[in-house]
């Protein structure tokens, strides 16, 4: 039986991974820095809660999941030190923990996000784009966030960097972008032709599954669906499948006000493509908006 060491396991993603991982028997180990807060919660039954890296002796693959929620909070000069702080800080202790192990985990598959590419309108991006502008904060952020992943390469682990895009699902940004549209208030952002980067949640934790499976696979890919939508087509897709009206608009001037430093992304867009992992044979459940929403809200 393989081990599976994950940080960040408690969240969104780990809840929809978890149960893949034991399906295909695999034993799981979770860091959290309040793993009594989760003892007596029956989804980690059968799952070893441990608070760092020195209570674990030995895990064959290792899911580097944490960090702060980008979207939780305004990009105030604080809140974002900590969602510097909560990647790097973890990522750096998972490099040193590997250093100290006698048998190395054969695979890391770390977190990153869209972020690396920058607001780049309506530019087609895929694995092989450059980096975004080093003046982006969220460039900055996943730029920082791989480097220091791919330095487990020189403990002979291959390493996967996922750069995920909008997880869809009963958690993380859908329930709040739909609470406006439940009250008849929904509305696209500026002019609404920026485009809109997103993955279902099954099809995400499916694709690390793949990851997983496929030992030759290393490097970055693009965990977001094959058919990104602008803005517009999100608004009226979620309004047909919520039932509710579309008619509201969010001047960009209102939207930095409220969100302020994010705005820029939210404006701009990505339009990003899973090149890779469909050249490496995945397929998506989701590929499209409209059947990911009304799996996910009907």
């Amino acid at each position: 039986m393989q081990t599976v060491l994950i940080t960040g396991g408690t969240g969104f993603i780990g809840r929809h991974l978890i149960p893949l991982l034991q399906k295909d028997n695999y034993k799981i180990i979770v860091i959290s820095r309040t793993p009594s807060k989760y003892e007596n919660d029956f989804f980690f039954k059968h799952v070893e809660l441990v608070k760092d890296f020195s209570q674990v002796e030995h895990a064959d693959i290792v899911i580097n999941l944490a960090g702060a929620n980008l979207s939780a909070k305004r990009w105030t000069n604080q809140y974002k030190q900590e969602i510097v702080t909560s990647r790097l800080d973890t990522t750096h202790d998972l490099i040193d923990w590997f250093s100290r192990q006698e048998q190395k985990p054969h695979t890391l598959i770390s977190g990153s996000a869209i972020g690396f590419y920058g607001a780049r309108g309506n530019d087609i991006l895929d694995e092989s784009s450059t980096s975004g502008s080093a003046s982006e904060f969220q460039v900055r952020l996943c730029s920082q966030w791989e480097d220091a992943a791919y330095r487990a390469e020189g403990f002979g682990v291959r390493v996967c960097c996922i750069r995920t895009g909008v997880v869809l699902g009963d958690e993380g940004a859908l329930p709040q972008m739909a609470l406006p549209f439940k009250f008849g208030l929904g509305g696209k952002l500026g002019s609404g032709n920026q485009y809109f980067s997103w993955i279902h949640i099954n099809d995400h934790v499916r694709a690390l599954m793949h990851l997983i499976h496929n030992k030759d696979l290393q490097g970055s890919f693009n965990l977001t669906a094959p058919n990104p939508v602008t803005n517009e087509v999100l608004t009226k897709t979620l309004g047909k499948v919520l039932n509710r009206p579309t008619f509201m608009t969010v001047p960009g001037f209102a939207l930095k006000l409220t969100v302020g430093e994010m705005a820029k992304i939210l404006l701009t867009g990505q339009r990003v493509i899973p090149k890779k992992l469909e050249e490496s044979g995945f397929e998506f459940e989701y590929p499209e908006l409209e059947q990911a929403l009304t799996q996910i809200l009907k």
